[in-house]
């Protein structure tokens, strides 16, 4: 069983993931170590020590934003309606998406040699979605025949269409859609 952290040092582990995150999204997975750790305020031999190769660095934080993205369904619905946690969720996920885009080159090559990633991955996704829908068919909001497996690939086919930052508003355009066609009240169609 792998050690715990010290605090100063998970710290450094998060704001790694964090800003490596942003990085990617915005610069593509290529991006230069160095600017990394200069942004996240450590030194490049901490970066190295936590991940001593870029695939490294580019698999945890593509499992940090799943993980998120992932458990924030449960925080969103604490205090939001369960329409709104599912829209603002679907939104996060239009948001995930670009950062998993900047990481593009890199990640087939990582989803085929870390065995089980991309189903791990999968499963987290569809229930988060399985989560926010059954909340929204309990509140009589969302339709009982929604499947969170059509969900994801609906979300999945917005993100490809809109997958660009300056398209961004025509994501929620389409995530708009997709939730009307959620609708307790829309009509079923097999």
């Amino acid at each position: 069983m792998p050690r715990s952290l010290r605090a100063d040092a998970q710290a450094n582990h998060g704001r790694l993931l964090e800003v490596a995150a942003r990085i990617f999204a915005r610069e593509g997975a290529d991006t230069s170590m160095k600017a990394i750790a200069g942004e996240a305020g450590v030194g490049i031999g901490t970066l190295y020590r936590r991940f001593p190769a870029r695939e490294d660095l580019v698999e945890a934080v593509y499992r940090n934003e799943t993980d998120r993205l992932c458990a924030s369904a449960e925080r969103l619905l604490d205090d939001r309606s369960p329409n709104t946690a599912l829209r603002e969720w679907m939104e996060a996920f239009v948001d995930y998406m670009l950062t998993k885009k900047g990481m593009a080159d890199a990640l087939p090559s990582i989803l085929a040699a870390r065995e089980g990633l991309r189903l791990h991955s999968r499963d987290a996704l569809k229930g988060a979605v399985a989560t926010l829908l059954a909340a929204g068919a309990a509140a009589g909001r969302v339709r009982e025949d929604a499947d969170s497996s059509d969900v994801l690939m609906a979300l999945g086919g917005i993100t490809l269409i809109s997958g660009h930052e300056h398209q961004r508003d025509l994501a929620s355009r389409l995530i708009a859609l997709l939730l009307e066609g959620l609708s307790a009240t829309a009509p079923h169609r097999p």
